[in-house]
């Protein structure tokens, strides 16, 4: 076992310009949700570079790469990497690896996450003949979209199957977490994200005559009020959970009342039961609201992801092995979730499965601004830690589960 840790540690060690270079030119050529076809591509080259086993291009109709090292054992672990950028502007000038596509940029770390994975897989590779087992590499499109439903349709389509897998890892950057630090923990890890949509119906009219119409804009900001009262009035104050109401939108011009505003936001919670009592209650309120105002309403709920809940055996699991590998200061068992959303929980509905927070804050480099900024980016040190970790994980688990 000992050499089999020592020569992860070498070879994650030895590639780290190659990991620089990998996440560099992913950085530079971010895709949307559902377009990752460069990405998958470049993954596939990759992989068949590496001399993986099996490798699936276009999984489940999808832009999804799927490969597989072949051990010496009937046991299958999952390693997964999401591959989609954010529509959005990097807004930096002096950043030699800035995105070259407007409007799109990769501001969740996912071209690291890719990175990490083909890194895990070309160490894997080489000690195939060591390993106790099989391990599937999933690089998954769609991660950041509800509508495209990433991970969800890879499940579906099987990708759990053929080998079966008996358990899953997954990795994410972490900016609150100092670079090369490395984290989880037991239980609720994030949160479910469901959207909703709503349409308050009013009846138009002059400015000058409200009293001629039912003015939607005044029941919306009503509505709006109450739904965020949701939280802190119905809610158990212990059991966390988040209302937003993001967007809203109506009228054509300040001398007019219109007949319709929309608006549309974000539900988050911990708790499946919370989850499904959450719309129960916004039905409630703006049923409320709008018959008192004479109006109307359609609402719209749509069910994300579940939320993330690390099973308690591969996660004790990956917090003994990550301090095997990179030493017990490096690792944090962390105190609490977090209330942003992953689809790496449609993975853990069908296998146990952990989540893994990986440090990348770094402010003597600058590096400290949020997921989702204009200005994110990563402390590159950290890319052969998480390749160590993935690798390693993957290894001990064929290992101790033959």
């Amino acid at each position: 076992m000992e050499n089999i840790k020592e020569t992860i540690i070498n070879e994650a060690n030895k590639m780290k310009n190659e990991l620089i270079e990998w996440r560099r030119y992913l950085h530079m050529h971010p895709e949307l949700s559902g377009q990752e076809y460069n990405t998958a591509k470049f993954v596939a080259e990759k992989l068949r570079e590496f001399g993986v086993d099996e490798i699936i291009e276009g999984f489940g109709g999808t832009t999804a790469v799927v490969g597989l090292i072949k051990g010496n054992g009937e046991n299958t672990v999952a390693l997964r990497a999401d591959m989609d950028a954010l529509p959005m502007d990097e807004l930096v000038e002096n950043r030699p690896y800035k995105s070259t596509v407007k409007g799109v940029m990769h501001s969740c770390g996912h071209d690291a996450h890719t990175t990490i994975l083909l890194g895990a897989a070309k160490v894997l590779t080489k000690i195939k003949d060591k390993l106790k087992g099989n391990v599937k590499l999933i690089f998954q499109p769609c991660e950041e979209r509800h509508d495209c439903k990433g991970a969800k349709a890879l499940v579906e389509a099987g990708v759990l199957e053929n080998p079966k897998v008996s358990a899953i890892f997954g990795i994410h950057m972490f900016p609150e977490l100092p670079a090369g630090k490395i984290g989880t923990r037991v239980g609720e890890f994030m949160a479910s994200s469901d959207i909703f949509h709503i349409k308050i119906k009013g009846k138009g009219s002059h400015a000058s005559r409200p009293h001629m119409g039912i003015d939607p804009v005044i029941i919306a900001a009503q509505a709006i009020n109450s739904l965020h009262h949701i939280v802190s009035r119905k809610v158990d104050p212990l059991h966390p959970a988040v209302l937003t109401v993001g967007k809203i939108s109506g009228g054509h011009a300040e001398n007019i009342i219109p007949d319709e505003v929309d608006m549309s936001g974000t539900v988050r919670t911990l708790s499946i039961d919370l989850r499904d009592e959450i719309p129960k209650w916004m039905e409630h309120t703006l049923w409320g609201i709008t018959t008192a105002y004479g109006g109307a309403y359609e609402f719209h709920y749509e069910h994300g992801t579940p939320p993330v809940i690390n099973d308690e055996r591969t996660t004790r699991f990956a917090l003994e092995k990550m301090k095997e590998i990179l030493g017990e200061e490096a690792v944090i068992e962390l105190e609490y979730p977090s209330m942003g959303g992953e689809d790496f929980s449609e993975y853990q509905q069908v296998v146990p499965g952990t989540f893994i927070r990986l440090g990348i804050r770094n402010e003597e480099k600058g590096i400290k601004a949020p997921l989702h900024s204009p200005i994110f980016d990563i402390d590159e040190d950290v890319l052969p830690i998480g390749v160590e970790a993935m690798s390693y994980l993957a290894e001990e688990w064929l290992r101790q589960n033959q």
